[in-house]
Formats: structure tokens, C-alpha cells, sequence
């Protein structure tokens, strides 16, 4: 006998079987993936920081936009910093990275200039008390540049982080000469490079006489970028644009075993040599 699937015994059935179905659903288990994932946390700590992208985009007018039309705005993504339960410590964080301090530039500056296109950021750490950002800014005047500025901050006591603080201090003099020794070597190979691809006679005699008065002085470093393998200290040439092709790039990573020997063990790197 052939059942007619709309008689209302066959609708009833189906009825039940969905009902099952949904209850069945209701108390399965997760998935494993599910069981797996973890929530974004934004639980305030004193580990790292909250650190999210703020956005302003300004408009110039007036005689600036009259005069440079193609530069009428720029756009400026900067950091806006939260999540530590230390109030006091994070009003300091805020403070060393607001935009005036990071170019000595304000936004009502950048607005009445017409030099800027783009300013940004990249946090290259932010972990084991320790915030770690560079910034990055680019325009154009007569030529096209771009500059950046690093910071490194204790979150423990919301300070920037000098050589001074992580450093036995008579280690400095011979942690200098051995980044010395990479930044000469690099305008060495510079040299070399220019040489073996026939550059002009002129460019090369150019990038000598400006390499030989460069060297790596106990307050370069200062500056230096955190990492979970080791420490990038950074030197800035500081070429005129003309000659900026010969420029060394200045970045000299040390892991921190190299730098065992250099590092306070009470300081806020001791927890990477221990």
C-alpha cells in the first residue's frame, strides 16, 4: 500500500523526527575546532598592553589646498593604548606615544604643512612587560621621504627603555665597540658592492668620504628594538637625501645569548638571560 507523504499520520512522524533532531542538537558537544579556540581577551594586565589603531584623516584648505591640491589630505593611524591595570603607569605609556612626541609634530602642525601623506605604526612587541613600537611617517617636499622613530617601553613603570636601565654599565663601552664593528664592516660591504658594479668613480669616492666619519657611539645604544630572540640596535646615519643610496641600514641584531654577558639580570631583559 503506498503511504500519501501529506496525510496528517505522515505529517505527525515528521514532526517528531525534526523535534528529536533539535533536542539531539541542543546537547551534542562542541567540536573539537570549537572546544579549541580561546576568546579574545581584554581582561586588564600588566603583562602587555591593549594596543588599537586610531584613525584621523585631515583635510587642508585655504591657500594650502589652493596651492597643493593634489595634497589636500593625509592620513595619520596612530596608537591608542589601554588594558593595564597600573592607571598610573598607562597614563605614561599614552603620554610617550601621542603623535606630538614622536616627530615633535602636532596634529593641528601636520594639518597647516603640506609635507605629510601617511603616518603610521607596527608594534613589534608587546608581551613580558615590555611594549615595543616603531613609527613610520612619509611625505614628500621637494623629494619624497620617510622617517621613523622607535620606542621601547618598560610597562612595569611606563618608561621608555634606555641602555642605561638593561646594561652592566662598564659592559657598554665593549657592547659599542662590537656594533661598531658591524656598522664599519657594513660600509665596507657598501663599498665593495659599488666597486664590483662599476658605480662611478665619483659615487664611490661619495659614499667613502661620508662612511668614514660614521660610528656607532655609546649613545646609540639607546636605541634598540625588543624581540623574543634577541635585541635589534638601530643606528641612523642620517644621510642627506642626495646620498641616501649609500646610506648603511643600520639595524644589528644581537640574540640574547650574545648579549648574556652585557645584560642586568635585575633589569627588565634579566628575564630573558636567566
Amino acid at each position: 500500500m503506498t503511504i500519501n507523504p501529506f496525510s496528517s499520520n505522515a505529517i505527525k512522524t515528521k514532526s517528531m523526527q525534526l523535534l528529536a533532531l533539535i533536542v539531539f542538537l541542543s546537547f551534542a558537544p562542541a567540536s573539537s575546532a570549537q572546544t579549541k579556540s580561546k576568546p579574545v581577551t581584554t581582561t586588564p594586565t600588566s603583562d602587555r598592553a591593549i594596543v588599537t589603531p586610531r584613525k584621523v584623516v585631515i583635510t587642508r584648505r585655504g591657500a594650502l589646498l589652493r596651492n597643493f591640491p593634489e595634497k589636500k589630505t593625509a592620513t595619520l593611524t596612530y596608537p591608542g593604548v589601554s588594558g593595564l591595570k597600573d592607571q598610573i603607569v598607562l597614563r605614561r605609556v599614552q603620554s610617550i606615544l601621542q603623535v606630538k612626541n614622536v616627530f615633535d609634530t602636532s596634529l593641528a602642525e601636520y594639518r597647516e604643512d603640506t609635507w605629510l601623506e601617511e603616518f603610521g605604526y607596527k608594534v613589534n612587541y608587546n608581551q613580558h612587560h615590555i611594549l615595543d613600537i616603531t613609527f613610520t611617517q612619509s611625505g614628500s617636499g621637494a623629494y619624497p621621504d620617510t622617517h621613523t622613530k622607535h620606542f621601547a617601553i618598560n610597562l612595569k613603570n611606563g618608561s621608555a627603555i634606555k641602555a642605561s636601565d638593561v646594561f652592566v654599565p662598564d659592559k657598554l663601552e665593549p657592547l659599542r665597540k662590537m656594533l661598531d664593528q658591524k656598522l664599519q664592516s657594513e660600509l665596507k660591504s657598501i663599498l665593495r658592492d659599488l666597486g664590483e658594479s662599476k658605480s662611478d668613480p665619483e659615487d664611490i669616492a661619495i659614499a667613502k668620504e661620508a662612511g668614514e666619519i660614521l660610528e656607532f657611539k655609546v649613545e646609540n645604544l639607546d636605541d634598540f628594538s625588543v624581540g623574543s630572540k634577541g635585541i635589534t640596535f638601530l643606528y641612523d646615519a642620517g644621510y642627506p637625501h642626495a646620498i641616501q643610496a649609500f646610506e648603511p641600514e643600520g639595524s644589528y641584531f644581537l640574540s640574547y645569548s650574545e648579549l648574556r654577558p652585557y645584560i642586568k639580570r635585575d633589569g627588565i631583559l634579566g628575564q630573558f638571560v636567566q
